[in-house]
């Protein structure tokens, strides 16, 4: 008779397949053995009766900005919302931190501050800028996920955005260093033109924001980046794809060989520009929300396992940054890191059009697969790491801003009601959320990509 530390009795797991009624042996941090009405002790047990057990989410874009800038987040909060939600692992981009993490030095600092305060496992994004190719080796060598880049104004003096020949360059010698590189798909000369017209004519709504972001400075972003990625054989991945046409073009050069995959955000797939003219700064980001013909169009291409992986893109900052009567001058980011995996829970509980395969594909399997993480990240198989999400799929909650874990409670989902409730998250065996509160402390370990 098999001994673990823990079983995990009576829940339906669901796996990149079919979902499955099992238990789920854990010893060592490790599954041990995933099989029904499983026969062993265990110094401890689960009763999962009526819950949906999913690989812990993995969300490979955030900004918990730290250090320099943790009063924006920082990564205590932001791993603990994470958890709250389902989360296991992230993997925090390189800028809004201070310094950004453009070289060894900056990685170091980033590192460091994450083994003090992260409640769950992490990996880095190094920068891809101007002025760091030099550094682009040192950074793979400490173990980055990969490399990012802005095709237009990030909105950080420190992290200034690439133009097309700094970014085939980059691109160039992270195909020699087997590492990917995500881009921010905005065209900086359309956009930066737009954006100087409208404030030459002193304008400032949220309108007047909308339209100097236009699809087409998207679209012509994303066309160019294909373009250098299949002139340099570099593997791409495009970062929030905000609308079906750009997933459309993203789907047609795959077809032709070109390594790229791609990204959508919970807030492109519920969210609309009407929502932002409704909910205000809590709802900028960039790209913008789109038009709900765009919306419906992205759901096609979703439907249609035209997309690889879903990220929050949580990028929070405090409230004074959220206010300004000219809209240009709001910070540009939604803070949803805590809620990713209800949100796509609840679509699919009102339109049945989301298999809990599909889901669990896009926020577990196809990132650690997409991303070369180790083989005990992202599955509930044999010898993985027991990452595990417990959640009530008829369990309903409306979001409440002091049920937040963010450093500032604030969110464009705050009185949204969502059907799939997190009932407890568990990292490595160890609970670290349970029934609505943290218990466990910080216990985030570094993941690094690994390579045939």
């Amino acid at each position: 008779m098999s001994t673990f530390d823990l079983i995990v009795r009576n829940g339906t797991v669901v796996t990149s397949h079919d979902p499955q009624r099992a238990d789920i042996g854990i010893a060592n941090g490790k599954i041990a053995e995933v099989q029904p009405n499983l026969i062993g002790q265990a110094k401890d047990a689960i009763d999962a009766t009526g819950l949906h057990i999913f690989p812990g989410l993995i969300d490979s874009h955030v900004h918990f900005n730290d250090p320099g800038r943790a009063e924006w987040e920082g990564i205590e909060t932001g791993s603990r919302a994470l958890a709250a939600g389902g989360g296991t692992l992230f993997f925090d981009m390189p800028l809004n931190a201070h310094p950004p993490t453009v070289n060894r030095e900056a990685f170091d600092q980033k590192l460091a501050a994450a083994q003090r305060s992260s409640l769950v496992d992490f990996a880095l994004w190094g920068g891809l800028v101007p002025d760091n190719l030099d550094h682009l080796e040192e950074l793979a060598e400490r173990g980055v996920i990969g490399f990012k880049a802005f095709m237009s104004n990030s909105g950080i003096e420190d992290f200034p955005c690439v133009d097309d020949r700094t970014l085939r360059e980059g691109m160039k010698r992270a195909a020699k260093l087997k590492k990917i590189v995500a881009v921010h798909a905005e065209s900086e000369p359309i956009t930066a033109e737009l954006t100087q017209k409208k404030l030459a004519q002193g304008a400032g709504s949220i309108r007047d924001y909308l339209d100097s972001r236009p699809l087409h400075a998207e679209l012509d972003a994303i066309e160019r980046a294909l373009e250098m990625a299949g002139e340099t054989g570099c593997a791409l991945h495009i970062v929030h794809v905000s609308c079906g046409s750009g997933i459309a073009l993203i789907a047609s050069a795959r077809r032709n060989g070109v390594n790229v995959s791609c990204e959508t955000c919970p807030h492109y797939l519920v969210l609309t520009e009407e929502d932002m003219e409704r909910i205000g700064a809590l709802a900028k980001c960039a790209p913008p929300l789109r038009e709900k013909p765009c919306r419906e169009s992205l759901w096609k291409y979703f439907e249609a396992n035209q997309i690889d992986t879903i990220g929050s893109d949580h990028s929070p900052a405090p409230p004074d940054m959220k206010q300004s009567e000219n809209f240009f001058k709001v910070w540009g980011g939604i803070s949803g890191v805590q809620h990713t995996l209800p949100l796509l829970l609840s679509e699919g509980h009102i339109s049945r059009r989301l298999a809990l395969p599909l889901i669990s594909r896009l926020v577990t399997h196809n990132v650690a697969e997409r991303f070369d993480l180790p083989p005990e990240k992202g599955s509930i198989t044999f010898h993985a790491d027991a990452d595990l999400a417990l959640v009530d799929l008829n369990g309903s909650f409306q979001v409440e801003s002091d049920e937040l874990f963010y450093r500032h409670k604030q969110t464009p989902y705050a009185g949204r009601k969502l059907t799939g409730k997190v009932m407890r998250t568990i990292l490595r065996g160890q609970t670290v959320f349970k029934d609505g509160k943290i218990v466990s402390k910080s216990v985030g370990q570094l993941v690094k990509p690994v390579y045939d």
